[in-house]
């Protein structure tokens, strides 16, 4: 992929959510644009509409106004199963709380990805999901089940699972919320390699010690970007 085009482009988007007094209006009028390759932070209060703003880039939720424009397609303009597809084949997401299944071992959870997509021969998943979990330094993990991990060990399990099906694009919510600062650090350095090695990486974080890290920083208050900056 060309590292000067543009990977993600929002026009004016905005998003509308109906409440008991009539309408919120969650973002306004938004517009950015971001470049492969890069690690992008987005900042802003709680409530101030960072969440809404990662949900759409993913192709969770969908603008009730504007364009958003990911390589080229339109995606708001997918149908629900046409963008499932794509969604499962172009981001990779990491949440939080781990998502992790409880039921399933540490390396069918990396696993479970390639079989909703279909995206590598059955006989190959096992084998890919042990080598990412080689490039986030946690393979001896891999038949444990998540309850014997700690918090660290299944953020980097959630990551190698976002990495399955190998999308362009990584978008993670608060992923060093619930984790120390030493443990965070490492997430965040996982994340710049990941970067390096030319994916795109979107984090939503409060994590101001590691603003050296991105390349990029989009603040929003109350839905509307205020200011795009490049850290020093």
């Amino acid at each position: 992929m060309n590292p000067n085009k543009t990977l993600i482009e929002l026009h004016s988007v905005s998003k509308t959510f109906p409440v008991a007094s009539g309408t919120f209006r969650a973002l306004k009028d938004v517009t950015l644009h971001i470049t492969p390759g890069q690690l992008v932070a987005i900042t802003g209060k709680s409530g101030s509409g960072k969440s809404t703003l990662l949900n759409i880039m993913a192709g969770i939720d969908r603008p009730s106004e504007g364009q958003v424009l990911i390589n080229g397609i339109q995606i708001e303009k997918l149908s629900e199963g046409a963008l499932a597809s794509w969604r499962g084949k172009n981001v990779g997401v990491v949440f939080q709380f781990f998502q992790l299944l409880p039921t399933l071992t540490v390396v069918e959870n990396v696993m479970l990805p390639m079989d909703f997509c279909n995206t590598y021969p059955p006989k190959e998943r096992k084998a890919r999901a042990l080598s990412l979990l080689q490039k986030v330094d946690i393979r001896e993990q891999a038949d444990k089940f998540p309850s014997a991990l700690s918090g660290g060990q299944q953020q980097r399990v959630a990551i190698a699972r976002a990495l399955a099906n190998d999308p362009p694009i990584i978008i993670a919510d608060e992923p060093t919320g619930n984790l120390d600062s030493h443990t965070a650090s490492s997430i965040f350095e996982l994340f710049a390699g990941l970067a390096r090695s030319g994916k795109t990486v979107i984090v939503v974080t409060h994590e101001k010690d590691f603003a050296a890290h991105f390349e990029n920083t989009f603040s929003i208050s109350d839905g509307v970007v205020v200011n795009d900056v490049v850290p020093a």
